[in-house]
């Protein structure tokens, strides 16, 4: 994300949103704004209101309170459709279609030209497969072709509801590719996901929802900060022998010939330089701060503070 982007209005805004299924309250005051070329991810566990929510933003179902804009435009509105595409985990196409006459198709409701098909379907990975039928296709070749629908138009807001699933890790590492050139473009992604270790690397923002309610949503640098998470060192010892080094320093012994210590963020440049200090007593350094897991399970609630 630029700074340009960083500075731009929200194109996506959502305001207290509120939505409930009976007695069951499925969302409760939910704010999210995302700017143009911001990739913002969505986590939480099975339950916590993801879907719920990008079908907030889609126009498929109404809140019982707050408020959506979707590039100024409220959802399901002509502008709106316009302006958001969306991804789902379980893409369905017809079957005895092929890619290229599916994506021909939408193209056409999209008010895109047809010369754009083959690049898209290019972009995507199924330039070979084109022309065979999508009920021949593997999961992860149906999730691609998705994928195409979402670029046509270059849409405002993009709302991926797990893409990666069905990848296999060249093609996820092609998708993550693809995002980057859409938030390039200008284009605001919100990225549902279980696979942390890939939205880690791969988005400005971290967004958490639990039990409907937003209980995070910042950089993972802020959060990291915000929960006063340790940070581990692995020290590995001359000699492969951590008696003396864990005689100075304590912590824990790992296999006799490493000691690993855990220190607040704050602490961190002391805890070096006493580690300096021991000279040849140590070989090397590992330094792990927090993980996008160990916030996850922090914030999810997993993790009691």
């Amino acid at each position: 994300m630029t700074e340009n982007t960083a500075s731009s209005a929200p194109v996506l805004i959502v305001e207290k949103l509120c939505k409930s299924h009976g007695a069951t309250e499925v969302l409760h005051e939910v704010t999210l704004a995302l700017r143009p070329g911001e990739r913002v991810a969505l986590l939480g566990h099975n339950g916590a209101g993801k879907t719920t929510l990008m079908k907030q933003i889609l126009g498929l179902s109404t809140p019982n309170a707050g408020e959506i804009t979707i590039a100024g435009a409220r959802p399901g509105s002509d502008a709106a459709r316009k302006a958001v595409a969306y991804l789902p985990e379980a893409v369905a196409f017809h079957r005895a279609l092929s890619g290229r006459e599916q994506l021909s198709l939408f193209a056409r409701l999209a008010g895109e030209p047809r010369k754009v098909v083959a690049p898209l379907l290019d972009r995507v990975g199924l330039a070979d497969a084109a022309d065979r039928r999508i009920g021949t296709w593997s999961k992860g070749m149906r999730q691609r072709l998705g994928l195409a629908q979402v670029l046509l138009g270059r849409p405002s807001v993009a709302l991926l509801d797990e893409p990666a699933s069905g990848l296999d890790p060249i093609s996820r590492h092609e998708l993550y590719s693809i995002i980057d050139e859409m938030a390039a473009q200008g284009t605001a992604l919100l990225i549902s996901s279980h696979a942390l270790t890939e939205v880690e690397a791969r988005t400005d923002r971290i967004a958490i929802l639990r039990k409907g309610e937003l209980v995070a949503d910042d950089t993972l640098a802020r959060l990291s900060k915000r929960a006063g998470l340790p940070i581990r060192l692995k020290l590995t010892a001359k000699d492969n022998d951590a008696t003396e080094l864990h005689a100075e320093l304590g912590g824990q012994r790992l296999n006799g010939a490493s000691v690993e210590l855990f220190c607040q963020p704050d602490e961190k440049m002391e805890r070096l330089a006493r580690i300096a200090a021991l000279g040849d007593l140590v070989t090397d350094v590992e330094m792990s701060p927090p993980s996008l897991e160990d916030l996850y399970r922090r914030f999810s609630g997993e993790e009691q503070p």
